[in-house]
């Protein structure tokens, strides 16, 4: 028995219209996705707003303050009240404790900055070269970022700085990064290793492109969302291990202003004058708060699966 086939004409069948594909739109990627979810984020705008405000106070603290911090000192005014020109008082050896506040923001930030691109620059280099070639590397790679993960990072630096002829803001952002690059190493690896099986990469070899291009073309732009993500949080810890070490006289030199520093030497006179030491410790709160906010915004917008389980 014949099956009969009834093909509707071609006039009813409008699918012509309802399947089109506008080609005149623009391809949306992920970042674009990113960023429309960060510019609709109050959090954003304010973290933002912060943290533009706080770069500003470190590039041009002229702006902010015509106070010297360091030649208007004198010791007539130690651990005076505020006054006329002066808001916040003065510290123990009679300098104006605003002016310190405001200078003291460039050495902190530039050691979280410092610290910060060495540690996400060598954690990007080895995580993607371990993930994506695997092997023995890897294994090497994996141990000896278990060996660095056993020691506490601040530990470490306690030791290592104690031990250095000389201190300034690059070799404590070096220390730093030496103790913390294995963080930033395990998650770019992890995302290489998924984005290496993905199927543009298995397009581009099979078009014979190199292993090597592949990693720079397309396994490391598709893999570095989680780094910025953990760099953007990873600043503020830094901005307080700096603060930490330098309170414990391993960090900066006393003769470097730095919120570290001003905490530490106005310990001597907390019970007396409590001011001098909670200035500098709001300022560095709030620094390290607004990073610890944009990272937050930031992680949502890169990865939506963790806004969806919040």
């Amino acid at each position: 028995m014949t099956a009969t086939h009834y093909v509707a004409p071609l006039d009813e069948t409008p699918l012509v219209a309802v399947d089109r594909v506008d080609e005149s739109a623009k391809t949306r990627s992920a970042w674009t996705d990113a960023w429309d979810s960060l510019r609709t984020s109050p959090m954003f705008w304010i973290s933002a707003v912060l943290i533009v405000l706080i770069l500003l106070v470190a590039i041009v603290p002229q702006l902010f303050t015509h106070t010297s911090p360091t030649l208007g000192c004198d010791l007539d005014f130690s651990n005076a009240s505020p006054r006329a020109g002066h808001p916040l008082g003065f510290t123990r050896q009679g300098c104006d404790v605003y002016a310190r506040v405001i200078y003291g923001t460039r050495a902190s930030l530039t050691v979280g900055i410092l610290a910060t691109v060495i540690f996400a620059l060598v954690g990007l280099i080895i995580g993607a070269v371990a993930g994506y070639y695997g092997g023995w590397l890897d294994a090497v790679v994996s141990r000896l970022g278990d060996i660095f993960f056993s020691v506490p990072s601040v530990l470490g630096a306690i030791v290592l700085m104690s031990v250095l002829p000389f201190r300034n803001a690059t070799t404590v952002a070096l220390v730093l990064a030496v103790f913390t690059w294995p963080q930033a190493a395990r998650i770019v690896r992890g995302a290489v290793v998924l984005a290496k099986n993905s199927d543009y990469v298995l397009s581009a070899k099979a078009l014979g492109v190199s292993r090597f291009k592949i990693l720079l073309r397309h396994v490391v732009p598709n893999s570095i969302a989680p780094l910025i993500v953990l760099a953007t949080v990873s600043l503020g810890s830094f901005i307080v291990a700096e603060a930490t070490l330098s309170f414990l006289g391993i960090g900066l030199p006393p003769s470097v202003m730095s919120w570290g520093n001003d905490i530490s030497q106005a310990q001597a006179s907390i019970r007396t004058a409590p001011m001098s030491l909670f200035y500098p410790a709001v300022a560095l709160s709030i620094t390290v708060l607004a990073f610890l906010m944009l990272g937050d915004v930031v992680r949502d917008a890169l990865d939506p699966k963790a806004r969806a389980n919040r």
